[in-house]
């Protein structure tokens, strides 16, 4: 029996008449209908009513549109839903995760390396105001994973760090601002991303910390978390051999009774609702057969199954799987009972009733505010990081470096991609002469046997390749790095690949004892793994433009350093400190 009187439902007796009398009147296939919770694809009548309609999903999640277009689609669903939907989004980072309107905070490292967890508390607050004022009720946030291990190309700056302790301070105060703004949150991924290098996106990767280990890190963080009140846990494609049963040992969480039903409903008492995380991904896919995964992925204690290969598809597979046997009725009724509780806690019904489900257009006011982006700016001002400078190269003077050879590592390598433009534009604003470095060209052993017939650009990269220092001395006097390499999904590294030939080329940092060199990252943190020679390094964990004017005051002197790492930016190594 589900006690939704306690933590995280506190529903009362109206509104626990309400999850048990609407569960009674369902119908099993309604009651199969609800744990589905789709990518939302469409605008279009037609396929939202069979969604809403005849399916009867419980919950959807669009990615980012405009706020107003966001908004008028949430109207909509909402509009046809027989039982309101859970509308969610994944507003990591601030309110731009639902609206490209929205205001971003950068990302969750850079709040955790201002110091300051009121900035924790106003990424919540800002993320979760915005996106219920275009009719988000449940943010697929806050993160809390551990970023122990940081080849990971995954977690890194989406996590507040490596020390469980500055996680779960963050973690409550973004839950505080979701939960001042009337929104769930989903913290994620159990039973801990972050120490595996590899990415769930695209297989099943494993936490391979021991019990006491994990009962340590993850564990108290996730305790934590419950006790705090978290109303959902978003369960990851990631095996946890300590804890699972010998069967189960290398079983994505997602679909193991002994991670869902055993650790984190019995051991750590969670109470609230277990939602799966994408089950299109390969971590999740690969386990079994999907005829097969979907039923037991609710048989073994996930409550909602979020995004489908086909949702018409997946849900004919759990209807035969509760014919087959592979999930119970009783299992069904629970998963659906949590997800009832929750929409009652988030007083759906009662919004529902009132026609208050989506706010009006006036409420688009908030998104993007005048306010939440002077919270952005001021946590961005605070986070950048100086993490090491032992050629005293700050600040920099224009009249010493005037002329400066600019570049940005990214996916993007064309030179007049707007992040490039962006940064020659603040450089030459403070008076110095840039020259952008255009990563598109690049010379191959074929080329150096055919040099007379090579275009202008090749043989002018040649002759960079292989002029004298003296040379290099009179064309540059200082070298620029802007590493902005994202983490996104499906990425199996973050590693800097320069872009030379026989390992010579302006492009890698050959020469740090010849001219002085500056790297800055608005990304990954821990380029110095690649990068040991670079004498003044930055991090500042996101590239916004708020981050990006915060990188330059700092450089010219106006402003100091005020960031603290959040992780170990020298990958526990000693050369890269010198």
């Amino acid at each position: 029996m589900i006690d939704l009187s306690k933590k995280p439902f506190c529903l009362d007796g109206p509104a626990i008449r309400w999850v048990e009398e609407t569960l009674a009147g369902m119908t099993l296939e309604e009651k199969a209908g609800q744990v589905f919770c789709p990518m939302g694809l469409t605008a279009e009548p037609g396929q939202l009513r069979h969604q809403i309609c005849e399916i009867g999903v419980g919950g959807m999640m669009y990615r980012p549109d405009t706020a107003e277009n966001i908004q008028s689609v949430h109207r909509a669903i909402q509009s046809m839903a027989k039982i309101p939907l859970l509308l969610a989004a994944n507003t990591e980072r601030g309110g731009d995760g639902i609206a490209y309107e929205g205001t971003s905070f950068g990302q969750p490292m850079l709040v955790s390396a201002t110091g300051d967890v009121e900035n924790a508390y106003r990424m919540g607050r800002v993320a979760c105001a915005e996106g219920a004022a275009v009719g988000m009720n449940w943010s697929f946030a806050p993160i809390v994973d551990i970023n122990y291990e940081f080849h990971n190309p995954i977690t890194n700056v989406r996590t507040f760090g490596s020390d469980p302790d500055r996680v779960i301070a963050c973690a409550k105060a973004h839950m505080r601002g979701a939960r001042e703004s009337g929104v769930a949150v989903a913290i994620k991924h159990f039973p801990g991303d972050g120490v595996d290098e590899r990415d769930q996106h695209i297989l099943t990767s494993v936490n391979s910390l021991d019990c006491k280990a994990w009962d340590e890190s993850y564990g108290r963080v996730y305790r934590a978390m419950i006790e705090d009140g978290a109303e959902t846990v978003m369960v990851g494609h990631i095996a946890l051999p300590a804890y699972a049963d010998e069967a189960e040992r290398f079983l994505p969480a997602s679909l193991s009774r002994s991670l869902m039903t055993g650790l984190l409903r019995e051991t750590l008492g969670f109470n609230g609702l277990v939602c799966t995380d994408a089950t299109p991904m390969v971590g999740f896919t690969a386990a079994m057969p999907r005829e097969k995964a979907i039923p037991t992925a609710i048989e073994a204690g996930a409550d909602m199954i979020l995004f489908n290969k086909d949702l018409d598809e997946d849900y004919a597979f759990l209807l035969d799987g509760l014919k087959a046997g592979l999930c119970s009725l009783e299992r069904l009724d629970e998963a659906v009972t949590r997800i009832l509780a929750l929409k009652a806690a988030l007083h759906l019904p009662k919004k529902q009733k009132e026609n208050a489900l989506v706010p009006d257009a006036s409420a688009l006011e908030a998104v993007g505010c005048a306010q939440h982006r002077a919270w952005a700016k001021k946590a961005a001002d605070r986070a950048v990081t100086l993490v090491k400078d032992t050629q005293n190269l700050l600040p920099l003077s224009k009249e010493r470096f005037r002329r400066v050879y600019l570049n940005v590592i990214q996916k993007d390598m064309s030179p007049e991609n707007p992040v490039v433009q962006a940064w020659k534009e603040l450089f030459e604003r403070e008076g110095f002469a840039v020259t952008v470095r255009d990563r598109r060209v690049s010379v191959s052993v074929e080329d150096m046997a055919n040099i007379p017939s090579l275009p202008p650009e090749k043989i002018g990269l040649l002759h960079e390749m292989y002029r004298s220092i003296g040379e290099v001395h009179k064309a540059y006097d200082l070298y620029v790095y802007i590493c902005n390499m994202e983490n996104a999904s499906n990425n199996t590294t973050l590693r800097l690949n320069w872009n030379v030939t026989f390992g010579l080329g302006d492009d890698a940092p050959w020469f740090v004892s010849e001219v002085p060199t500056l790297m800055i990252s608005t990304a990954y943190p821990y380029h110095l793994f690649d990068a040991p020679m670079i004498k003044t390094y930055i991090n500042a964990y996101a590239g916004t433009p708020d981050v990006r004017e915060a990188i330059m005051e700092k450089l010219m002197g106006r402003s100091p350093f005020t960031g603290k790492s959040p992780i170990d930016p020298f990958c526990g190594r000693e050369d890269t400190k010198w």
